[in-house]
């Protein structure tokens, strides 16, 4: 099984926007969110995928500051993660794991872990990440301090928060 994270540019950018609501239906699930009135997982009034990906564009318009991997395996798309550097992130930090999401049949195989080290090794610097703290979560919890203790060897602050009004899990590190 070949695994790569691959920097999607704005003419790739579809593979990234075709699996986001996948990922949009899979966080529902967690956080009790329901489709708005057009079947679409967004809050506002998106009424179409089109629309949706069009919300995406920000990531590949900003290639300076957003870096939008791509995983695949075997050559073939499997998730994605989503890093935000510069304005887009707090102070404190210079990275954030804005997003990660990998594909059902891929799960539970060790790709995510292999993938997200390798897309952290990309950038060099200090870090947040942050999971919903919620039971229901309790898998992605578990996922990212796996990470954490393997990536850091131990060394990285971890507390509850509440962001976007939401419990959430707050991860820090330096690497």
């Amino acid at each position: 099984m070949k695994i790569d994270v691959i920097l999607c540019k704005e003419e790739t950018g579809f593979i990234i926007k075709n699996m986001y609501p996948l990922y949009l239906h899979d966080l529902a699930e967690i956080h009790g969110i329901l489709p708005n009135r057009y079947g679409i997982f967004e809050e506002d009034e998106t009424r179409t995928l089109t629309e949706q990906y069009d919300n995406q564009n920000i990531w590949f318009e900003n290639p300076k500051e957003l870096f939008p991997y791509c995983i695949t395996v075997d050559g073939l798309p499997a998730g994605f993660c989503l890093i935000a550097s510069g304005k887009y992130v707090v102070k404190e930090v210079d990275y954030y794991v804005h997003e990660t999401f990998l594909l059902r049949p891929y799960r539970g195989k060790g790709i995510s872990q292999k993938a997200v080290i390798r897309v952290l090794d990309k950038h060099r610097g200090r870090w947040m990440l942050d999971t919903s703290s919620e039971d229901i979560n309790s898998r992605a919890q578990l996922f990212w301090s796996r990470i954490m203790l393997a990536y850091t060897g131990g060394i990285y602050q971890v507390e509850k928060s509440i962001i976007h009004d939401m419990p959430r899990l707050v991860f820090k590190f330096h690497n």
